[in-house]
Parts: structure tokens; C-alpha cells; sequence
């Protein structure tokens, strides 16, 4: 049996274990499209095919000799370049980070996932130290959208989204502070999640901000997704914000029923400053849920900005030293920002976290009536490589400043978040599916759901 370009994870280790394809074979088929594509994509910062090749010949020895092997058993995925990943240099986009020494281990979802059955392929291009959300890194070239090699994968696990959303792996890993999951995801066409704060362990991979970074998967598919999640699941005492939560699978939930669930539109501030292609998104994903309730947020916008004061002082923190030492070797938007982060008064962070608990506990009283809430995951389709500004309504806005202005409040208060996307013409767009605390199986459920209604799918690659 060959390997399609688009065939899902569940396919390829359901083949795997019927021995109707071999692991090695899964693995080849996978770092041969790589080779083709990734000229064009620019999604690999590298490739591990040596070590690819020896575990999925490990796989397939563990099969001819009768043992069990696990659910993602020859499955090929990548990981965004802030992820330890051992023998490289954990780069987290930066030109700095490339003079560390190489990573002595894996971070522990790398080894979870390989534990599983998973094979790593590679570490994937992203924006500088996470601090991005347009995919287009100063060092490695922007990586570059699917469907329209012209425009942004998004940022900043852009190369996370490219290499999914282009079908060169049918899962990778990424982070998200402040949308970087769920951006490329919408710009890509992908299913990407983010769960809540504290589920899936951090440990060994390069912070940004400590108190806002969650990792998580992308896929072709929300079974893949559910896959990916679950065997990463679990407390890891080496990440103290995810030390709690036992294993809760949700892969057997998402034929559940979601028709008793109370789903809503968030209303306000996440109907204003979209265009037409998000409107019709949410629309498109609210009728074929049933969904007519709109509930706003309060002071979502504030929110958003409370959220850009703890990003960049938290982030100004961890960079001090290297801005003073290295400054020239920073992006210059990344390096500008951190500079003005390392000049907020304290005052002003106090206050933020003073918001941060206030706004925590007004979404949960809405949790309290409401299952779902549906947003956009971004104002627009991908905008053009290099574009500076777009016009909304009259108005010009930075393209790179407002591209998260629909994610940030979600993550804020870490969330769990399932980004679906919807096929429009003539490029896809991604709508939020945002649960309460720890509710990532209503998500996924809500995506499953879509997901088989057609309304939400990820598209063929078109720029290919």
C-alpha cells in the first residue's frame, strides 16, 4: 500500500498496524514530499530523516516480532523549532538561539508522542521567539501558505501550519501565547487546538511567556487531532503549571451527540473589526450548529490590551540580557517591541493581573449557561506576504498588530480552543470553538460534528 499525500494519521497507523504499509514506508513517503515541497513552503528548519528512518525501522521490527505498538505507530510528525528536540540547537526562530548547544533531550510531548508510535520528521520554521503573528522570519524566510504561496502561513507556528496545511505531515505540534495555533490554523485551513492553560507539559521547550504559553497540535483532520491530543495528555511534574490533570481521553467522545449543548455567538467586540469572509465563516458554522444566541464578553478589548502588557514586560524579562548583548541580532519589530516591554511601569502589569482575575471570573459565569462559544480565529483570510496594512471599513490597520485581535482574549485566561476551518473561496478562513476550563472534549465533539456536516474541512493544498 502507497502513502497519499493527504492521507490522515489514523489512516497510516491503522495501515501500519494491519501491516498493509510499513512504518519505514510511511516515513519515506513523508520526508520525499518534504523534499519536493518544502523549497516552496519553507516549513523545515530541519530535517531528522536519520532518525526518522531508525524509529520507524524500530516500528516495524516491534510489529514483525508480535509486539504491542502504540495508536500513532508510524505516523510522521514535525514540531516547531522551540521544541527540544535532541542532537539540534533549539532555535525558537532566533539567529541567537542557533550558538546554544544542541538539546541533550526530547521535550516531553516529542516523547510522549514517540512513545505512541509517532515518527519525528523535523523542526519546523517559526517566528522569532514566538513574538509574531505573520509566519515571515528575518533569519529563515517567511514560510509560505498552501493554498497561495504568496500570502502568510500566519504566525507564529507558521511553519507548523504550512507543513500540515500543505500535506508534507498530517500532524504537527506548535504554541500558542496569544493565537499562534489558532492563526495558522485559520490562514492554513487546518484544525488546530489549544488547550487549556496547564493541560499539555512545556517542559523542554524555549518560553516566551510563562504565564500565557500552552503547546499543542494541528491536523488534517479533528480524529487526528483527538489522536495527537490525548497521548500528550497527562502532569509532568518538570512543568509546575501542569502537574494536576490526569488522563482524559477524548477521542472516544466525539461521536457524542452535540445537540444538547448550549451553544452561542460571541457577540461585541468579536463581530467588529472583521471582514466579509469571517462574518460568513461564523455564520456558516452557527447554522449548521443551530446556534442564534449572541453573549458578549465584557470588556473583551480591554482584555486584549491587559494581554499585550503581560506579553511584552513578561517577555522583556526573559530577553534582557540578550537585548543587551545582541540587539543588532534581533528581528527588529521583535527586538522594538521587547525594548518598550522592559519600560512598562509596574504599575501598569499589577493592574493587568488585577483585570486578568476579574475577567476570568466573569467567562466563567457565562460557562455557567453556555457550553460553546463561536468567534472568528482571525478578521480575514491570509493576507499578502509582506503587507503592511489592510482596510476595514475606511480604516487602515497594521496587518501584524491585528491579526491576533480575535485569539488574544481567548488565551488570556487560557482557554481551550479548537480552530476549525471552513473552506471558503478563494482561501480558507478559521472559526473559534471555546469551551470552558479543561472542556477540550466539548470542542473537539463541536468540531467532530462540523467536521462530518462538511462545514468544516480542510481544504487540498491549491499552491502546490
Amino acid at each position: 500500500m502507497t502513502t497519499k499525500p493527504e492521507m490522515t494519521a489514523a489512516e497510516i497507523a491503522s495501515a501500519v498496524a494491519a501491516r498493509k504499509m510499513s512504518a519505514f514506508d510511511a516515513t519515506e513517503a513523508a520526508l520525499a514530499r518534504i523534499k519536493q515541497h518544502d523549497g516552496i513552503l519553507n516549513s523545515f528548519t530541519d530535517v531528522t530523516a536519520d532518525r526518522a528512518r531508525a524509529k520507524a525501522r524500530a516500528i516495524d521490527a516491534e510489529i514483525a516480532a508480535g509486539k504491542e505498538i502504540g495508536p500513532l505507530a508510524g505516523v510522521p510528525f514535525a514540531v516547531k523549532n522551540l521544541f527540544d528536540v535532541a542532537g539540534l540547537p533549539t532555535r525558537a526562530g532566533s539567529k541567537i538561539n542557533r550558538d546554544r548547544a544542541p538539546a541533550k533531550r526530547d521535550a516531553t510531548l516529542i516523547e510522549r508522542m514517540e512513545a505512541a508510535g509517532a515518527v519525528l520528521v523535523g523542526a519546523l520554521n517559526m517566528g522569532e521567539y514566538a513574538y509574531d503573528f505573520t509566519g515571515e522570519n528575518v533569519h529563515d524566510g517567511p514560510s509560505r501558505n498552501p493554498h497561495d504561496t504568496t500570502r502568510m502561513t500566519g504566525g507564529s507556528s507558521g511553519g507548523s501550519g504550512s507543513a500540515v496545511g500543505g500535506a508534507l505531515v498530517p500532524i504537527a505540534l506548535g504554541s500558542d501565547t496569544n493565537g499562534s495555533i489558532r492563526v495558522p490554523s485559520s490562514f492554513c485551513g487546518i484544525f488546530g487546538l489549544k488547550p487549556t492553560y496547564g493541560r499539555l507539559s512545556r517542559a523542554r521547550s524555549f518560553p516566551f511567556v510563562a504565564s500565557l504559553d500552552h503547546l499543542g497540535p494541528f491536523a488534517r483532520s479533528v480524529t487526528d487531532l483527538a489522536l495527537a491530543y490525548d497521548v500528550m495528555q497527562g502532569p509532568d511534574a518538570e512543568d509546575s503549571a501542569c502537574t494536576t490533570r490526569g488522563l482524559e481521553p477524548t477521542l472516544p467522545l466525539l461521536a457524542n451527540p452535540v445537540s444538547g449543548l448550549r451553544i452561542a455567538i460571541a457577540g461585541g467586540y468579536f463581530q467588529n473589526n472583521v471582514f466579509p469572509e469571517a462574518v460568513e465563516a461564523v455564520g456558516r458554522v452557527a447554522k449548521a450548529l443551530g446556534a442564534t444566541q449572541v453573549v458578549d464578553m465584557p470588556e473583551a478589548a480591554r482584555a486584549r490590551a491587559a494581554a499585550y502588557v503581560i506579553t511584552t514586560t513578561e517577555g522583556a524579562s526573559l530577553h534582557l540580557d540578550r537585548l543587551r548583548k545582541r540587539p543588532n541580532d534581533f528581528d527588529p519589530a521583535v527586538r522594538d517591541r521587547l525594548i518598550a516591554g522592559a519600560m512598562v511601569p509596574a504599575s501598569m502589569v499589577d493592574r493587568a493581573q488585577k483585570f486578568r482575575r476579574w475577567y476570568r471570573a466573569q467567562l466563567a459565569e457565562i460557562f455557567k449557561s453556555v457550553d460553546v462559544l463561536l468567534a472568528p480565529a482571525t478578521p480575514c483570510t491570509a493576507p499578502k506576504l509582506g503587507q503592511v496594512n489592510f482596510n476595514l471599513d475606511g480604516v487602515e490597520l497594521p496587518v501584524r498588530a491585528n491579526i491576533g485581535i480575535h485569539t488574544q482574549p481567548i488565551s488570556f485566561i487560557g482557554l481551550p480552543v479548537v480552530a476549525v476551518p471552513v473552506p471558503l473561496e478563494p482561501l480558507p478562513i478559521g472559526v473559534q470553538i471555546i469551551a470552558a476550563p479543561w472542556r477540550e472534549d466539548i470542542a473537539l465533539r463541536v468540531a467532530y460534528a462540523l467536521e462530518k456536516l462538511g462545514v468544516a474541512s480542510a481544504p487540498t493544498p491549491r499552491g502546490l
